[in-house]
């Protein structure tokens, strides 16, 4: 059913928003009472107080969660329920769609057909086809002689701790939650501050879908009291988090100043967007490569900001990417016709603008864009030409609308540059010769290459970085469930026979 901008205004003058946080089934306020609000990034307009969880808050959903853990109503519980559960999630998560979509765009600032894709679409999946795995992995038999049996079976880890980002809410909640469900752990999550609301009805909906009490739990909060809560809890046993690669180095000090736990990563990246001489300079190529650039306002980790076009294309390529981004349309992320959304707080719109003059103080040529004198917290996308190696516009995370052409003379130059970097997470390579598409693919240290289009792969295949972008920890495919697992070997003697 397509809606209109009305119609999606309707919806959000309907939203009642719970912000109380959701423990053992229930929702409740923090223990202290204290609450902060969230507000619509586009408009600035309060949509709810929201709980303000802390240490004692962690402890309550830590609690329930190890008290289900271990009675076994869902750890314990058949493969095949865990299943049927999943599935019902999946079911009201798409009768919901609209409602979700809409309460994660004014949350979020994020443009509404995004929304749609990513809840309506996307969301349902993940619980869908992770509930379908549930009952289809298997352990193990060694290969042993006759007087013994080898048994190689994964377990459930036991609580699980996960950190969501900001900029894709809801689609970073079902990444976590609906692996660690599907293995039969229980969970606790920590929603971004800024974002807490689609996730907090997204656990009543799976408490209704008929997940047990204490098994789903969310705690809104500031990352330095409930994040770092749960990153220290001594009763969690593993953390999945997304976001910058600075607070992932703090969970790993949590870890190891707690107990060890297995500590997941998906970080930052500056990955690259290759165009090499063969390429064919179409409307797919540019559409790819606005794509990569500006996708969610370019408040993405896996942004291809640095586009790295060979030489004798850079003005052709220039161009058309200039026209291309002159028509998007920036504007309230309820209309449909809004290609770009907001920035998701004042202070950020303020960092990317840094980044955007310091692109200009190190001598790269702004040619469209850059434009911030707009109500709410909304910058024009912004490209740049000219840009070199060593600017810190080509080598820091903007997490911005920032797109830096920078000229190349070969390929083993595009793979120079775009190795020089401290992430790995994500690379796209346009080009027509299959051999060069496979060598670029193998050399580049990245968790992820896309060759002739812009993309991240699919719910099957896993996702996650090299080096500083991430830990051996993926999201996605079956590669997700080892978070949540543990292996046990069963050694039994027999008699020989």
């Amino acid at each position: 059913m397509t809606l209109s901008h009305a119609d999606y205004q309707a919806i959000a003058s309907k939203l009642k928003p719970n912000g109380q946080a959701f423990i053992d089934g229930a929702f409740c306020d923090a223990a202290d009472g204290e609450k902060f609000e969230t507000t619509n990034p586009a408009s600035g307009d309060v949509l709810a107080e929201v709980a303000h969880c802390k240490a004692a808050d962690v402890d309550r959903a830590v609690a329930a969660a190890r008290r289900v853990f271990n009675e076994g109503t869902w750890s314990r519980a058949e493969p095949e329920e865990r299943k049927e559960v999943l599935l019902q999630v999946a079911k009201l998560v798409r009768e919901h769609a609209h409602e979700l979509a809409v309460l994660e765009s004014i949350d979020a600032g994020k443009t509404i057909n995004d929304c749609k894709e990513e809840i309506g679409v996307e969301v349902p999946k993940f619980f869908q086809w992770y509930a379908e795995v549930a009952d289809k992995t298997f352990g193990k038999v060694a290969n042993t002689g006759p007087g013994a049996l080898g048994l190689v079976v994964q377990e459930p880890i036991g609580v699980a701790g996960a950190i969501l980002p900001w900029n894709f809410p809801l689609l970073m909640a079902a990444f976590k939650i609906a692996p660690a469900l599907a293995t039969g752990c229980s969970a606790v999550i920590k929603p971004a501050e800024q974002t807490p609301l689609s996730t907090l009805r997204l656990a009543e909906l799976m408490h209704e879908a008929g997940v047990p009490a204490g098994v789903i739990n969310v705690i809104p909060g500031y990352g330095e009291t409930a994040g770092k809560a749960v990153g220290l809890h001594s009763d969690i046993d593993t953390v999945s988090f997304t976001g910058s690669t600075e607070v992932g180095r703090m969970f790993m000090r949590y870890s190891g100043d707690s107990n060890l736990k297995v500590v997941g990563l998906e970080l930052g990246g500056k990955s690259p967007f290759i165009v090499l001489g063969d390429a064919v300079m179409d409307d797919d190529l540019i559409d790819h490569a606005a794509m990569a650039a500006f996708w969610n306002g370019g408040q993405n980790c896996s942004a291809n900001m640095r586009q790295l076009i060979a030489a004798p294309l850079v003005e052709e390529f220039s161009s058309r990417i200039v026209d291309r981004v002159r028509a998007f349309k920036l504007g309230d992320p309820l209309d449909p016709a809004t290609d770009i959304g907001s920035m998701i707080t004042s202070d950020h719109k303020e960092m990317v603008m840094r980044y955007i003059q310091s692109g200009l103080d190190d001598g790269a040529s702004k040619i469209v864009g850059g434009n911030s004198e707009l109500p709410g917290h909304f910058i024009e996308p912004t490209v740049f030409q000219n840009v070199t190696p060593e600017m810190k516009i080509a080598r820091e995370e903007i997490f911005g609308p920032v797109l830096g052409i920078m000229s190349v003379n070969s390929a083993e130059e595009a793979l120079t540059v775009a190795c020089d970097t401290d992430y790995g997470l994500h690379a796209t390579v346009f080009t027509q010769d299959i051999d060069q598409a496979i060598h670029m693919a193998r050399s580049l240290p990245c968790g992820t290459v896309s060759v002739n289009g812009y993309s991240e792969g699919d719910i099957k295949t896993p996702f996650g970085g090299y080096k500083q972008s991430g830990s051996l920890a993926r999201d996605n495919g079956t590669e997700a469930l080892e978070q949540y697992r543990q292996t046990k070997t069963i050694w039994i003697q027999t008699k020989a026979g």
